[in-house]
């Protein structure tokens, strides 16, 4: 969610931060760092007890990440005064964050004030095998967040790893019921989009990439400048046909895109300043 909101505020959108970081130096590097990129901070819990948890990113011969976490929380966790979300707000969470139980009733408090208000509220699973074993235990917490989602962008891993699907169907398939919308991503073999009344494929660009780290991230921040820009709110999405998908999967593609071609986690500001200082931008 940090590269995400990274991206989103180079871009210029109104972007807040909702996470916890602690009061010591690494957590002072990222409290500036989001500062520097126009993120709000103001619902970041600053810890004291504790240690800012780290994940460090190690790429392989492909260029693909494996990565190793480090973590050292407080018992009191994401002690905040939780924001108001309303009608108009795109609100994206996800991640093992998303089905922590030291916070999951906060996450959820969020989740049903974005639900309350019809806000657009996106779901990124990012399930990784590492935390295969635990999937018993945590799969109920899963499903709970996409049935409260409007749509889930998930990847071809996330899907296989959660539910076993090994195509973009098997994953409607199997999500349909409790989910209206579904992005699935697979790497160089393309992004499907599927709702109840919409089906289709769109290509990505054949590219060598210098780094995978963020690429997910940045899809979604692509979709979501594509749908602040369009003005598309949670009653669109089960109406978008070809045309519409196609605009806003291009989008998600480009941010992802950029991402793959450099070793940071967010788009560089030149690609920004397109975005930025378009001329439909509203702000």
């Amino acid at each position: 969610m940090l590269n995400t909101s990274v991206s989103l505020g180079r871009t210029g959108l109104p972007v807040s931060f909702i996470s916890e970081y602690g009061a010591d130096d690494p957590g002072e590097i990222i409290h500036q760092f989001l500062i520097e990129n126009e993120v709000d901070v103001s619902y970041v819990y600053r810890y004291v007890e504790g240690k800012t948890a780290l994940a460090l990113a190690f790429l392989d011969q492909n260029n693909d990440a494996h990565y190793t976490f480090y973590k050292n929380y407080p018992s009191n966790r994401l002690n905040i005064k939780l924001p108001e979300i309303t009608s108009g707000d795109i609100f994206l969470f996800g991640s093992i964050y998303a089905i922590t139980r030291e916070i999951r009733n906060k996450i959820m408090q969020l989740v049903a004030r974005a639900r309350e208000n019809n806000a657009l509220i996106i779901y990124d699973p990012n399930f990784r095998a590492s935390h295969l074993h635990e999937l018993a235990e945590l799969k109920p917490m899963i499903i709970e967040n996409f049935s409260n989602a409007t749509l889930a962008r998930g990847s071809h891993e996330d899907f296989r790893n959660i539910f076993g699907s090994v195509s973009a169907d098997e994953a409607w398939k199997t999500v349909s019921s409790i989910c209206k919308c579904i992005i699935y991503t697979y790497d160089t073999h393309g992004i499907s989009v599927r709702t109840p009344s919409f089906s289709g494929e769109f290509p990505v660009k054949k590219i060598t990439p210098v780094s995978t780290i963020g690429a997910g991230d940045n899809f979604n921040a692509g979709l979501i400048t594509a749908f602040y820009m369009k003005n598309i709110t949670t009653e669109d999405i089960p109406n978008l046909g070809k045309s519409e998908w196609e605009e806003i999967i291009a989008t998600a593609v480009d941010f992802a895109t950029e991402v793959c071609m450099s070793y940071d986690n967010y788009i560089g500001f030149a690609f920004a300043s397109r975005y930025r200082s378009a001329s439909r931008f509203q702000m």
